[in-house]
Order: C-alpha cells, then structure tokens, then sequence
C-alpha cells in the first residue's frame, strides 16, 4: 500500500489530519520536523489549474530548459534558438513562455537566468506527476530522470497527442504532496541556518523546485518565481 491509499480519491482530508500524517511520514524518515508548522489550503478552498494550463507550461517549460542546457554546454545559440522555436510552434505552447523563458529566446538572458531555467527540470518533474505521467515523487532525494524527461514530450507528434496521455490527479493527492514538500522545504532551510538539522536524503534543490511547480498548479499566479516558498 502506498502511503496515500487511505486518504486518496473522494474522501476530503482536513489539513491537521493531512499535516499528522506527513509529520509521521517525516520523523520515520530521520528528517526534521517542526509539528507545528502551519496547514497548507484544504482542498475546499483550492482551485487547481485547468489540465491545458498545466499540460501547456509542462512543455514550454521543457523546451526552455532544453536551450538553457544548450546554452550551459555552449552548443551554436543560432541553431538551438532555431530548434527548440520550432518546436515550441509544433506544440503550440510558444505563447505560454515564463519571463526568464522569454529572455533566452530573445537572446537577452542573463547567466543566473540560464542556471535558473535549467533547474526548472525539477518543477517541470512535479508538473508531470500532476498530469499522472510518472507515478511517485514523494522523496526527492535525486534529480529526475531526464532521459525519461524529455522523451515524454519528445515522443508525442503534437500537443494533443501529449494531453491524451494525461490525466490530472484528484486535488487531494496533489494537497498531500504539496503539504509533505511544503514540510521538507522546512527542514532544508532549517538546515541552512543550523547545519546540525538532519534532512535524510532529501536534495534541498529538487525539494524546492518541485515544491514551486506544485504550488504553480494551485496557485492564480503564472509567474512561477513569483510565488512565495515561505516555511
């Protein structure tokens, strides 16, 4: 049994019963836990993102990251630029660009907006659980799998093709993920502060990141750096 089972589907879970069980889950992973951290939304008060906003920033933001990667690699601007337009056309997703996504097409990106648009593997990696592409996220103690990553949009012939394989997942699997990364997030900047904190195996970095692309999908902000990550 997976560790959602029991509260997954119809049944809404209230915020103190979904923080009781993430706060369980935590401690038996050795991770630090602050118990009285704050519940997130309950699921009456959230209004996820339509599956075409999702499936849409889903590619644009894959296609971005795959040109910041270029970029990194120092590959011809001039024919990655070319490419990944081309294939934003393709998918129909060339008008759902983030700002940072935008500067690197127009050629007037910065070095720390490269970096930036390249992590955003991790959020992207959320997203595509969301759409119920992938089937666990829930420790993020690596980075994705970014053959799998690419290949997931790479092997559709056009956009529908992509949103056909998608379906997103029930609001209360999305909230009970949201609220363990939400918890983590806690325990990462923790251990900034007081290097003693143990975090397990959890990647700060992939932690935060895929937290920002689960709070994008309940959120009515688009600019995904926008969104306050406060623990």
């Amino acid at each position: 049994m997976r560790i959602f089972d029991k509260i997954r589907g119809n049944k809404t879970v209230t915020p103190e019963e979904r923080r009781k069980k993430n706060n369980e889950y935590i401690k038996k992973n050795g991770i630090a836990c602050l118990e009285s951290l704050p519940v997130i939304e309950s699921s009456a008060s959230v209004k996820l993102k339509s599956i075409d906003a999702v499936c849409r920033r889903a590619i644009a933001c894959l296609l971005s990251i795959q040109l910041a990667c270029d970029i990194e690699e120092q590959n011809d601007y001039g024919e990655s630029r070319e490419l990944f337009l081309n294939l934003l056309k393709k998918y129909h997703v060339e008008k759902f660009l983030l700002e940072k996504e935008k500067r690197l097409f127009e050629d007037k990106y910065s070095s720390q907006d490269v970096i930036d648009v390249a992590w955003t593997y991790e959020a992207y990696w959320a997203l595509i659980w969301v759409l119920g592409v992938i089937d666990d996220i829930k420790m993020p103690d690596t980075i994705c799998d970014c053959r799998k990553a690419i290949t997931i949009v790479g092997d559709c012939k056009d956009y529908e093709d992509f949103k056909n394989q998608c379906k997103i997942r029930d609001v209360e699997e999305i909230l009970d993920i949201l609220d363990l990364y939400y918890r983590y997030h806690w325990a990462c900047v923790e251990k900034r502060v007081r290097p003693d904190t143990n975090i397990g195996l959890l990647n700060p970095d992939v932690v935060a990141e895929r937290r920002k692309g689960l709070e994008w999908v309940i959120s009515d902000i688009e600019e995904w750096d926008e969104i306050p990550l406060d623990t």
